[in-house]
């Protein structure tokens, strides 16, 4: 009798010291860390090992050199994408239209896309031509103010890159009234602007210029 009470003792005395130990826990509710429905979820993601490794990486910094104008002018035109292809049909790194290309001597779009080498020279073939479809309006017009913005060489040759020389002609000799816009709605002088004061004299003023 001695030994079933003690070991029924023993089992009621766990059940106690269990049950008093492990207390059902209120969770509060938190109302700052809550979503309402109208908020938007982020989703945050961790870096992959490859990811690491370029963390430390330090980009060169080419200023207002001839390097730093292609470089701000590409990414302006297509994040530096050799390989983009716009809604409107402009292709490659600085968004060439295949009528332009071919006054430079390129006709396989394709390949032209597949060549980093020949878009650079194809810039700067273009770049050429329009140094010297502009060679007087940059004689004319540098240093000058016009509707707030300043006129250099560069700023030029970019807007002529955006719209052809052709158009950036009628806004100097409207006194700016006449800023033509591309199919996005850049005009002709935010690019005047936003490009002006890089180092472009190396460019030599060619109307024959081609990619070689």
């Amino acid at each position: 009798m001695s030994k079933k009470w003690y070991f029924y003792s023993s089992i009621a005395f766990i059940v106690i010291l269990f049950g008093s130990g492990f207390k059902p826990y209120n969770f509060e509710n938190l109302n700052w860390l809550s979503q309402t429905e109208s908020e938007e979820v982020f989703h945050f993601t961790v870096p992959t090992a490859s990811e690491l490794e370029y963390r430390n990486v330090i980009f060169p910094q080419t200023g207002k050199t001839y390097a730093g104008f292609k470089q701000a002018l590409a990414f302006k035109e297509s994040q530096g994408k050799y390989h983009l292809v716009n809604s409107f049909g402009y292709m490659g790194k600085y968004q060439f239209g295949m009528g332009t290309l071919r006054t430079i001597g390129v006709r396989d779009s394709l390949y032209f896309l597949q060549s980093p080498s020949l878009q650079e020279r194809a810039f700067n073939a273009l770049a050429a031509i329009n140094k010297w479809e502009l060679r007087k309006e940059i004689e004319q017009y540098e240093g000058k103010v016009i509707q707030g913005v300043t006129i250099t060489e560069s700023g030029l040759l970019a807007a002529a890159h955006l719209g052809g020389a052709g158009s950036v002609k009628k806004f100097l000799r409207s006194n700016g009234k006449r800023s033509i816009k591309d199919g996005f709605g850049t005009s002709i002088k935010s690019y005047i602007h936003k490009f002006g004061g890089y180092d472009t004299s190396h460019i030599v003023a060619n109307k024959n210029a081609r990619v070689k």
